[in-house]
């Protein structure tokens, strides 16, 4: 597997960090669960490693894969400079926390609280969707409320997708991955955007569209919609193009809430225009199923200790 190969080997230190394990890769990272030699605290640390730009080289440096790509290379590293600053920005109990960055081996890291739970995605994949309106309802208004606080921080997120949701014990969700973030007074000049089938939206796949808050609140329409089906709903090209997905509200009237399955069809309207225009409206349609809530999640499975997610 690339990301084996290019991962840093287990037990290798890195500033104050001892390596135990890779526990995800993308495109442009390599993750790892590591320990903190000082504290023996658990921490996540992101490496940058853009595998197309870049490989591993001696003594496990980070090199670009030749001198063309140095250029490219450092102005993606600058944009992952800027997801740490954004983090650090952001206070919220439902975004990931930044312990610390630092610059070693001709790249960056960024350190992070280590959250036992689940991933949101796997937990989906397991259950095959059918996930209760009660568990939606744990999950989703904390997310929402995060992103309403990077809304009204100028912000976007625009990689929001199941996998990018982590599920702490006890229900608390986290939301990750902060790499794509832009703020959005220059989103309109941003080129490589970030784009996920299933989850993002029609006006994210071209460099014309108008993206904006709108965009983030399709992607946790989505996301809903995906704690349903058991799987990513059709891509918003083809939907544009031919539209097959039948509305929540009429595929699952008798098994869910009217405002819930209203909610999830507001959000995945193609014309960002018809959607709610951010988090807050969204997290404003959900309100009557708040309300609703108990304390405890029917989910016991969801809710028992869990080891660290790997």
């Amino acid at each position: 597997m690339d990301k084996l190969r290019d991962s840093l080997p287990e037990g290798t230190v890195i500033d104050c960090y001892l390596i135990m394990k890779v526990v995800a890769s993308g495109g442009f990272s390599l993750i790892y669960l590591a320990e903190d030699e000082d504290t023996q605290d658990e921490v996540i640390i992101k490496e940058f490693l853009p595998k197309k730009l870049a490989k591993r080289g001696e003594n496990n440096r980070v090199v670009p894969i030749d001198d063309k790509h140095q250029d490219n290379f450092n102005r993606s590293l600058r944009l992952f400079y800027q997801e740490v600053k954004v983090l650090a920005s952001l206070r919220h109990p439902n975004i990931v926390q930044v312990r610390g960055f630092f610059l070693e081996k001709n790249t960056g890291y960024l350190v992070m609280d280590h959250e036992r739970g689940k991933n949101l995605a796997s937990y989906i994949k397991k259950r095959s969707g059918s996930l209760s309106t009660r568990f939606i309802m744990t999950v989703f208004p904390p997310i929402l409320d995060a992103l309403n606080q990077i809304h009204s921080n100028d912000l976007l997120h625009l990689d929001i997708k199941p996998s990018n949701i982590h599920l702490r014990t006890g229900g608390s969700p986290l939301l990750l991955d902060f790499g794509a973030v832009h703020e959005l007074q220059n989103e309109t000049n941003r080129a490589g955007r970030v784009v996920t089938t299933g989850f993002s939206p029609v006006e994210q796949y071209y460099q014309s569209g108008k993206v904006g808050p709108w965009s983030d609140v399709y992607a946790i329409g989505a996301s809903m919609r995906a704690c349903l089906d058991g799987k990513a709903p059709p891509s918003a090209i083809e939907r544009h193009a031919k539209e097959k997905l039948k509305p929540a509200s009429k595929a699952y009237r008798r098994r869910y809430p009217a405002y819930l399955l209203e909610a999830i069809d507001w959000a995945m309207e193609i014309e960002y225009e018809k959607r709610p225009q951010n988090a807050g409206e969204m997290l404003e349609a959900l309100s009557v199923g708040i309300a609703d809530l108990d304390t405890e999640s029917e989910a016991s499975e969801f809710l028992a200790p869990q080891r660290a997610s790997s």
